[in-house]
Protein backbone atom coordinates (compact mmCIF):
# COMPACT_ATOMS: atom_id res chain seq x y z
CA UNK A 1 0.00 0.00 0.00
CA UNK A 2 1.41 3.36 -0.94
CA UNK A 3 -0.25 5.22 2.22
CA UNK A 4 -0.83 4.46 5.61
CA UNK A 5 -4.27 6.61 6.13
CA UNK A 6 -6.87 8.61 4.25
CA UNK A 7 -4.80 11.94 4.64
CA UNK A 8 -1.63 11.12 3.73
CA UNK A 9 -3.23 9.12 0.43
CA UNK A 10 -4.89 12.92 -0.32
CA UNK A 11 -1.54 14.75 0.00
CA UNK A 12 0.03 12.63 -2.58
CA UNK A 13 -3.10 12.97 -4.99
CA UNK A 14 -4.38 8.67 -4.39
CA UNK A 15 -8.19 8.47 -4.71
CA UNK A 16 -8.71 5.64 -2.34
CA UNK A 17 -12.18 3.50 -2.32
CA UNK A 18 -13.17 5.23 0.75
CA UNK A 19 -12.88 8.78 -0.83
CA UNK A 20 -14.69 7.18 -4.15
CA UNK A 21 -18.21 6.11 -2.27
CA UNK A 22 -18.52 9.06 0.27
CA UNK A 23 -17.90 11.68 -3.42
CA UNK A 24 -20.67 9.44 -4.71
CA UNK A 25 -22.90 9.54 -1.87
CA UNK A 26 -22.06 13.32 -0.48
CA UNK A 27 -22.18 14.24 -4.53
CA UNK A 28 -19.45 16.14 -4.57
CA UNK A 29 -16.27 16.38 -6.94
CA UNK A 30 -13.49 13.91 -6.45
CA UNK A 31 -10.88 16.39 -6.77
CA UNK A 32 -12.77 19.14 -4.05
CA UNK A 33 -13.13 16.09 -1.84
CA UNK A 34 -9.26 15.05 -2.07
CA UNK A 35 -8.42 18.37 -0.88
CA UNK A 36 -10.14 18.96 1.53
CA UNK A 37 -9.19 15.42 3.45
CA UNK A 38 -5.40 17.01 2.56
CA UNK A 39 -6.36 19.90 4.28
CA UNK A 40 -7.90 17.92 7.32
CA UNK A 41 -11.43 19.98 6.69
CA UNK A 42 -12.75 16.56 5.76
CA UNK A 43 -12.28 13.53 7.52
CA UNK A 44 -12.97 9.67 6.94
CA UNK A 45 -12.94 7.81 9.72
CA UNK A 46 -12.06 4.17 8.24
CA UNK A 47 -9.93 1.98 10.52
CA UNK A 48 -7.67 -0.57 7.75
CA UNK A 49 -9.74 -3.31 10.11
CA UNK A 50 -12.82 -2.40 9.77
CA UNK A 51 -14.13 -4.85 6.85
CA UNK A 52 -17.87 -4.07 7.50
CA UNK A 53 -17.24 -0.32 7.13
CA UNK A 54 -19.75 1.79 4.66
CA UNK A 55 -17.59 4.88 4.29
CA UNK A 56 -18.85 8.10 5.93
CA UNK A 57 -16.84 11.28 5.13
CA UNK A 58 -17.37 14.62 7.62
CA UNK A 59 -16.65 17.86 7.85
CA UNK A 60 -17.09 20.78 5.16
CA UNK A 61 -19.20 20.49 2.62
CA UNK A 62 -20.86 17.55 3.18
CA UNK A 63 -23.90 16.30 5.14
CA UNK A 64 -24.10 16.66 8.67
CA UNK A 65 -23.61 13.57 10.21
CA UNK A 66 -25.29 12.03 13.54
CA UNK A 67 -23.66 9.41 16.14
CA UNK A 68 -25.16 7.16 18.41
CA UNK A 69 -24.04 6.35 21.84
CA UNK A 70 -24.60 2.55 23.67
CA UNK A 71 -22.50 0.34 25.35
CA UNK A 72 -22.84 -1.67 28.60
CA UNK A 73 -22.39 -0.35 32.07
CA UNK A 74 -21.84 -1.81 35.85
CA UNK A 75 -25.63 -1.32 36.39
CA UNK A 76 -26.47 -2.55 32.41
CA UNK A 77 -24.53 -5.06 31.33
CA UNK A 78 -26.56 -7.08 28.95
CA UNK A 79 -24.14 -7.08 25.29
CA UNK A 80 -27.21 -8.52 23.53
CA UNK A 81 -29.46 -5.67 24.36
CA UNK A 82 -26.64 -3.16 23.12
CA UNK A 83 -25.93 -5.06 20.22
CA UNK A 84 -30.04 -4.85 19.27
CA UNK A 85 -29.90 -0.85 19.59
CA UNK A 86 -26.66 -0.78 17.40
CA UNK A 87 -29.01 -2.82 14.82
CA UNK A 88 -31.82 -0.28 15.28
CA UNK A 89 -28.72 2.55 14.89
CA UNK A 90 -27.92 0.71 11.52
CA UNK A 91 -31.61 0.84 10.76
CA UNK A 92 -32.56 3.91 10.91
CA UNK A 93 -29.26 5.63 9.09
CA UNK A 94 -26.95 6.74 12.27
CA UNK A 95 -23.81 7.62 10.52
CA UNK A 96 -21.47 6.18 13.26
CA UNK A 97 -22.07 4.66 16.60
CA UNK A 98 -19.95 4.95 19.89
CA UNK A 99 -19.44 1.96 22.34
CA UNK A 100 -19.33 3.35 25.63
CA UNK A 101 -18.77 0.00 27.46
CA UNK A 102 -17.24 0.62 30.69
CA UNK A 103 -17.46 -2.35 32.65
CA UNK A 104 -16.61 -6.03 32.37
CA UNK A 105 -14.96 -8.10 29.15
CA UNK A 106 -15.63 -4.95 26.64
CA UNK A 107 -13.58 -6.65 23.74
CA UNK A 108 -15.83 -9.46 22.74
CA UNK A 109 -18.78 -7.06 22.41
CA UNK A 110 -16.56 -4.07 20.60
CA UNK A 111 -15.41 -6.51 18.29
CA UNK A 112 -19.11 -7.93 17.34
CA UNK A 113 -20.11 -4.68 17.22
CA UNK A 114 -17.52 -3.66 14.81
CA UNK A 115 -18.21 -6.92 12.78
CA UNK A 116 -21.77 -6.38 12.25
CA UNK A 117 -21.36 -2.65 11.43
CA UNK A 118 -21.69 -0.84 8.54
CA UNK A 119 -21.92 2.11 10.55
CA UNK A 120 -18.29 4.49 11.66
CA UNK A 121 -17.49 2.88 15.07
CA UNK A 122 -16.23 5.31 18.14
CA UNK A 123 -14.98 4.76 21.49
CA UNK A 124 -13.46 6.03 24.37
CA UNK A 125 -10.40 4.16 25.32
CA UNK A 126 -10.47 6.12 28.74
CA UNK A 127 -13.59 4.88 29.53
CA UNK A 128 -12.39 1.11 29.08
CA UNK A 129 -8.86 1.34 31.07
CA UNK A 130 -9.80 0.03 34.08
CA UNK A 131 -11.86 -2.96 33.09
CA UNK A 132 -9.27 -3.59 30.23
CA UNK A 133 -6.49 -3.75 33.12
CA UNK A 134 -9.16 -6.58 34.94
CA UNK A 135 -9.51 -4.22 38.24
CA UNK A 136 -6.57 -2.57 39.05
CA UNK A 137 -7.64 1.26 40.53
CA UNK A 138 -7.40 4.60 38.96
CA UNK A 139 -4.70 5.83 40.56
CA UNK A 140 -2.37 2.55 39.51
CA UNK A 141 -2.43 2.48 35.77
CA UNK A 142 0.65 4.02 33.85
CA UNK A 143 0.83 6.00 30.66
CA UNK A 144 1.91 2.50 29.27
CA UNK A 145 -1.45 1.05 29.98
CA UNK A 146 -3.31 3.99 28.84
CA UNK A 147 -1.37 3.59 25.08
CA UNK A 148 -2.20 -0.37 25.24
CA UNK A 149 -6.25 0.37 26.02
CA UNK A 150 -5.91 2.56 22.63
CA UNK A 151 -3.68 0.11 20.54
CA UNK A 152 -6.04 -3.05 21.21
CA UNK A 153 -8.74 -0.78 20.33
CA UNK A 154 -7.36 0.28 16.86
CA UNK A 155 -6.12 -3.39 16.46
CA UNK A 156 -10.08 -4.43 17.15
CA UNK A 157 -10.46 -2.01 14.18
CA UNK A 158 -12.47 1.13 15.91
CA UNK A 159 -12.30 3.96 13.06
CA UNK A 160 -11.93 6.85 15.65
CA UNK A 161 -11.18 7.49 18.98
CA UNK A 162 -12.43 10.42 21.71
CA UNK A 163 -9.10 11.15 23.33
CA UNK A 164 -8.89 13.64 26.22
CA UNK A 165 -5.44 15.24 25.46
CA UNK A 166 -6.13 18.90 25.87
CA UNK A 167 -7.05 18.94 29.64
CA UNK A 168 -2.93 18.96 30.59
CA UNK A 169 -1.75 20.28 34.06
CA UNK A 170 -2.30 23.83 33.33
CA UNK A 171 -5.52 23.79 31.82
CA UNK A 172 -6.33 21.57 35.25
CA UNK A 173 -5.27 24.18 37.68
CA UNK A 174 -8.22 26.53 35.83
CA UNK A 175 -10.08 24.32 36.27
CA UNK A 176 -9.30 24.62 40.07
CA UNK A 177 -9.25 28.24 39.78
CA UNK A 178 -12.37 29.12 37.86
CA UNK A 179 -15.37 28.89 39.44
CA UNK A 180 -17.72 26.76 37.48
CA UNK A 181 -21.44 25.30 39.09
CA UNK A 182 -20.45 21.80 37.40
CA UNK A 183 -16.85 21.54 37.32
CA UNK A 184 -15.79 18.84 34.54
CA UNK A 185 -18.89 16.79 33.21
CA UNK A 186 -16.96 14.61 30.91
CA UNK A 187 -16.49 10.76 32.02
CA UNK A 188 -13.18 10.51 30.89
CA UNK A 189 -11.89 14.12 31.31
CA UNK A 190 -13.12 13.74 35.52
CA UNK A 191 -10.88 10.27 35.10
CA UNK A 192 -7.88 11.86 33.87
CA UNK A 193 -8.55 15.06 35.95
CA UNK A 194 -8.74 12.74 38.84
CA UNK A 195 -5.37 10.50 37.35
CA UNK A 196 -3.38 13.57 37.38
CA UNK A 197 -4.22 15.32 40.91
CA UNK A 198 -3.83 11.35 42.66
CA UNK A 199 -0.35 10.80 40.55
CA UNK A 200 0.83 14.20 40.94
CA UNK A 201 1.66 13.96 36.48
CA UNK A 202 0.84 15.34 33.14
CA UNK A 203 -1.80 13.79 31.62
CA UNK A 204 -0.50 10.37 29.44
CA UNK A 205 -2.64 11.35 26.84
CA UNK A 206 -0.84 15.23 26.12
CA UNK A 207 2.83 13.85 27.74
CA UNK A 208 3.25 11.02 24.85
CA UNK A 209 0.67 12.66 22.08
CA UNK A 210 3.46 11.51 19.62
CA UNK A 211 3.54 7.76 20.71
CA UNK A 212 -0.29 8.10 19.77
CA UNK A 213 -0.26 9.57 16.64
CA UNK A 214 2.32 6.42 15.75
CA UNK A 215 -0.80 3.89 16.95
CA UNK A 216 -3.44 6.14 15.03
CA UNK A 217 -1.45 6.28 11.99
CA UNK A 218 -0.68 2.50 12.08
CA UNK A 219 -4.10 1.75 11.83
CA UNK A 220 -5.45 5.24 10.13
CA UNK A 221 -7.93 5.96 13.42
CA UNK A 222 -9.16 9.54 13.40
CA UNK A 223 -8.48 11.04 16.84
CA UNK A 224 -11.49 12.68 18.19
CA UNK A 225 -10.00 15.53 20.27
CA UNK A 226 -12.07 14.92 23.43
CA UNK A 227 -13.55 18.12 25.21
CA UNK A 228 -12.69 17.70 28.88
CA UNK A 229 -13.84 21.29 29.41
CA UNK A 230 -17.44 21.33 27.84
CA UNK A 231 -19.88 22.97 29.41
CA UNK A 232 -22.67 20.84 31.57
CA UNK A 233 -24.57 23.48 32.38
CA UNK A 234 -25.30 26.72 30.34
CA UNK A 235 -23.68 28.85 33.28
CA UNK A 236 -20.01 27.48 32.57
CA UNK A 237 -20.29 27.99 28.89
CA UNK A 238 -17.54 29.89 27.24
CA UNK A 239 -15.48 30.20 30.21
CA UNK A 240 -11.73 30.31 30.73
CA UNK A 241 -11.22 26.78 30.90
CA UNK A 242 -13.59 25.68 27.76
CA UNK A 243 -11.75 28.40 25.46
CA UNK A 244 -7.98 27.46 27.07
CA UNK A 245 -8.34 23.53 26.17
CA UNK A 246 -9.51 24.43 22.73
CA UNK A 247 -6.61 26.41 22.22
CA UNK A 248 -4.62 23.29 22.85
CA UNK A 249 -6.94 21.08 20.73
CA UNK A 250 -5.74 23.00 17.84
CA UNK A 251 -2.60 22.69 18.63
CA UNK A 252 -2.78 18.95 18.92
CA UNK A 253 -4.38 19.01 16.00
CA UNK A 254 -1.44 20.88 13.61
CA UNK A 255 0.90 18.10 15.01
CA UNK A 256 -1.53 15.40 14.60
CA UNK A 257 -1.59 16.65 10.80
CA UNK A 258 1.79 16.60 10.74
CA UNK A 259 1.70 12.89 10.89
CA UNK A 260 -1.00 12.49 8.10
CA UNK A 261 -3.57 11.68 11.15
CA UNK A 262 -7.14 12.50 10.47
CA UNK A 263 -9.04 14.73 13.68
CA UNK A 264 -12.56 15.63 14.61
CA UNK A 265 -12.98 18.23 17.28
CA UNK A 266 -15.22 17.77 20.18
CA UNK A 267 -17.32 20.91 21.24
CA UNK A 268 -19.97 21.82 24.07
CA UNK A 269 -21.80 21.09 26.02
CA UNK A 270 -24.64 22.82 27.35
CA UNK A 271 -24.90 26.22 26.23
CA UNK A 272 -27.32 29.34 26.37
CA UNK A 273 -28.96 29.58 22.83
CA UNK A 274 -27.95 32.96 22.26
CA UNK A 275 -23.90 31.55 22.76
CA UNK A 276 -24.28 29.00 19.97
CA UNK A 277 -23.55 30.97 16.47
CA UNK A 278 -20.21 32.47 18.20
CA UNK A 279 -19.03 29.17 20.12
CA UNK A 280 -19.13 27.56 16.83
CA UNK A 281 -17.11 29.90 14.91
CA UNK A 282 -14.46 30.73 17.74
CA UNK A 283 -14.13 26.26 18.02
CA UNK A 284 -13.96 26.03 13.80
CA UNK A 285 -11.00 29.32 13.68
CA UNK A 286 -9.35 27.93 16.87
CA UNK A 287 -8.81 24.43 15.20
CA UNK A 288 -7.81 25.15 12.01
CA UNK A 289 -11.73 24.49 10.47
CA UNK A 290 -11.13 20.86 11.50
CA UNK A 291 -14.30 18.74 11.41
CA UNK A 292 -16.43 19.69 14.64
CA UNK A 293 -18.29 17.10 16.61
CA UNK A 294 -21.01 18.39 19.67
CA UNK A 295 -22.63 17.19 21.80
CA UNK A 296 -26.30 19.26 21.40
CA UNK A 297 -25.62 22.30 22.67
CA UNK A 298 -28.42 21.57 25.24
CA UNK A 299 -29.85 24.93 25.34
CA UNK A 300 -31.42 24.76 29.02
CA UNK A 301 -30.61 22.96 32.11
CA UNK A 302 -34.03 21.68 32.86
CA UNK A 303 -35.49 19.28 30.66
CA UNK A 304 -34.71 16.35 31.80
CA UNK A 305 -36.64 13.52 30.24
CA UNK A 306 -36.61 15.92 27.46
CA UNK A 307 -33.02 16.60 26.55
CA UNK A 308 -33.79 15.04 23.18
CA UNK A 309 -35.21 18.18 22.48
CA UNK A 310 -32.91 20.67 24.08
CA UNK A 311 -30.29 19.20 22.28
CA UNK A 312 -31.98 18.97 18.88
CA UNK A 313 -32.69 22.90 19.60
CA UNK A 314 -28.90 23.52 19.53
CA UNK A 315 -27.93 20.53 17.21
CA UNK A 316 -30.12 22.45 14.67
CA UNK A 317 -28.32 25.76 15.12
CA UNK A 318 -25.36 24.63 15.55
CA UNK A 319 -25.39 22.47 12.46
CA UNK A 320 -26.51 25.57 10.18
CA UNK A 321 -23.59 27.51 11.52
CA UNK A 322 -20.69 24.78 10.52
CA UNK A 323 -21.14 22.23 12.85
CA UNK A 324 -20.41 18.63 10.90
CA UNK A 325 -21.50 15.82 13.49
CA UNK A 326 -24.29 15.80 15.84
CA UNK A 327 -23.81 13.27 19.10
CA UNK A 328 -27.36 12.08 19.82
CA UNK A 329 -28.87 12.57 22.83
CA UNK A 330 -31.86 10.85 24.20
CA UNK A 331 -34.56 11.52 26.73
CA UNK A 332 -32.95 9.19 28.85
CA UNK A 333 -29.76 11.99 29.55
CA UNK A 334 -28.50 12.63 32.64
CA UNK A 335 -30.98 9.70 34.12
CA UNK A 336 -30.67 6.13 32.93
CA UNK A 337 -28.97 3.98 30.23
CA UNK A 338 -31.04 4.28 27.60
CA UNK A 339 -33.85 2.07 26.31
CA UNK A 340 -34.69 1.18 22.70
CA UNK A 341 -37.35 3.48 22.76
CA UNK A 342 -34.90 5.97 23.99
CA UNK A 343 -32.31 5.29 21.33
CA UNK A 344 -35.16 5.79 18.69
CA UNK A 345 -36.29 9.13 19.86
CA UNK A 346 -32.84 10.23 20.67
CA UNK A 347 -31.73 9.61 16.40
CA UNK A 348 -34.95 10.75 15.10
CA UNK A 349 -34.45 14.33 16.85
CA UNK A 350 -30.78 13.92 16.39
CA UNK A 351 -31.57 13.60 12.50
CA UNK A 352 -34.61 16.36 12.56
CA UNK A 353 -31.23 18.87 13.95
CA UNK A 354 -28.48 17.79 11.54
CA UNK A 355 -31.66 17.88 8.57
CA UNK A 356 -32.50 21.41 9.15
CA UNK A 357 -28.72 22.21 9.32
CA UNK A 358 -28.08 21.00 5.64
CA UNK A 359 -31.00 22.74 4.40
CA UNK A 360 -29.19 26.30 6.17
CA UNK A 361 -26.02 24.97 4.79
CA UNK A 362 -27.20 24.13 1.11
CA UNK A 363 -26.39 20.48 1.19
CA UNK A 364 -26.83 18.76 -1.86
CA UNK A 365 -29.99 16.94 -2.00
CA UNK A 366 -31.10 18.16 1.38
CA UNK A 367 -34.24 20.92 0.33
CA UNK A 368 -34.69 18.30 -2.21
CA UNK A 369 -36.41 15.94 0.14
CA UNK A 370 -38.49 18.66 1.68
CA UNK A 371 -39.78 19.69 -1.83
CA UNK A 372 -41.08 16.17 -2.19
CA UNK A 373 -42.86 15.98 0.77
CA UNK A 374 -44.28 19.05 0.20
CA UNK A 375 -45.53 18.21 -3.18
CA UNK A 376 -46.86 15.06 -1.42
CA UNK A 377 -48.62 16.88 0.60
CA UNK A 378 -50.31 19.08 -1.85
CA UNK A 379 -51.19 16.26 -3.46
CA UNK A 380 -52.67 14.62 -0.40
CA UNK A 381 -50.59 11.82 -1.37
CA UNK A 382 -49.77 9.73 2.03
CA UNK A 383 -48.02 7.16 0.59
CA UNK A 384 -45.30 9.17 -0.91
CA UNK A 385 -45.20 11.48 2.20
CA UNK A 386 -44.38 8.08 4.01
CA UNK A 387 -41.42 7.73 1.96
CA UNK A 388 -40.09 11.02 2.20
CA UNK A 389 -40.70 11.06 6.12
CA UNK A 390 -37.42 11.19 8.35
CA UNK A 391 -39.32 8.35 10.47
CA UNK A 392 -41.85 6.73 8.67
CA UNK A 393 -43.01 3.72 10.87
CA UNK A 394 -44.45 6.80 13.50
CA UNK A 395 -45.94 8.66 10.60
CA UNK A 396 -47.72 5.41 9.51
CA UNK A 397 -48.67 4.34 12.66
CA UNK A 398 -50.55 7.87 13.29
CA UNK A 399 -52.25 7.87 10.21
CA UNK A 400 -53.30 4.58 11.03
CA UNK A 401 -54.53 5.02 14.39
CA UNK A 402 -56.80 7.59 13.31
CA UNK A 403 -59.09 7.06 10.24
CA UNK A 404 -61.12 9.95 8.23
CA UNK A 405 -64.22 9.59 6.99
CA UNK A 406 -62.98 10.52 3.70
CA UNK A 407 -59.18 8.90 2.62
CA UNK A 408 -57.87 12.16 0.71
CA UNK A 409 -58.37 14.10 4.80
CA UNK A 410 -57.38 13.42 7.77
CA UNK A 411 -58.75 13.91 11.25
CA UNK A 412 -58.16 17.33 11.91
CA UNK A 413 -59.70 19.09 9.06
CA UNK A 414 -62.11 16.20 7.37
CA UNK A 415 -63.58 17.69 4.72
CA UNK A 416 -62.11 21.93 5.56
CA UNK A 417 -58.64 20.39 4.64
CA UNK A 418 -56.63 23.40 2.92
CA UNK A 419 -54.99 21.53 0.44
CA UNK A 420 -58.22 19.71 -0.73
CA UNK A 421 -60.50 23.02 -0.71
CA UNK A 422 -57.33 24.42 -2.79
CA UNK A 423 -57.27 21.57 -5.44
CA UNK A 424 -61.10 21.40 -5.92
CA UNK A 425 -61.45 25.34 -6.70
CA UNK A 426 -58.20 25.34 -8.88
CA UNK A 427 -59.56 22.57 -10.67
CA UNK A 428 -62.99 24.65 -11.12
CA UNK A 429 -64.49 22.48 -9.40
CA UNK A 430 -67.22 23.92 -6.64
CA UNK A 431 -66.21 22.70 -3.31
CA UNK A 432 -68.58 21.29 -0.74
CA UNK A 433 -68.32 21.06 2.99
CA UNK A 434 -71.77 19.62 3.58
CA UNK A 435 -74.20 16.52 1.97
Amino acid sequence: MQYKTQMEAAKKGIVTPQMTAVAEKEQIDIKLLMARVAKGEIAIPANKNHKSLAPAGIGLGLSTKINVNLGVSNDCCIPELELEKAKMAVDMKADAIMDLSCFGQTRPFRKQLIELSPAVIGTVPMYDAVGFHHGRELTDLTAKDFLDVVRAHAEDGVDFMTIHAGINRSTAERVKKTKRITNIVSRGGSLLFAWMEMNNAENPFYEYYDELLEICREYDVTISLGDACRPGSVHDATDACQIEELIVLGELTLRAWEKDVQVMIEGPGHMAINEIVANIQLAKKLTHNAPLYVLGPLVTDIAPGYDHITSAIGGALAASVGVDFLCYVTPAEHLRLPTLDDVREGIIASRIAAHAGDIAKGVPGAIEQDHAMSRARCAIDYETMFKYAIDPVKAREYRASAQPAEKDTCTMCGRMCAMKTMNTILAGEKVVLKE
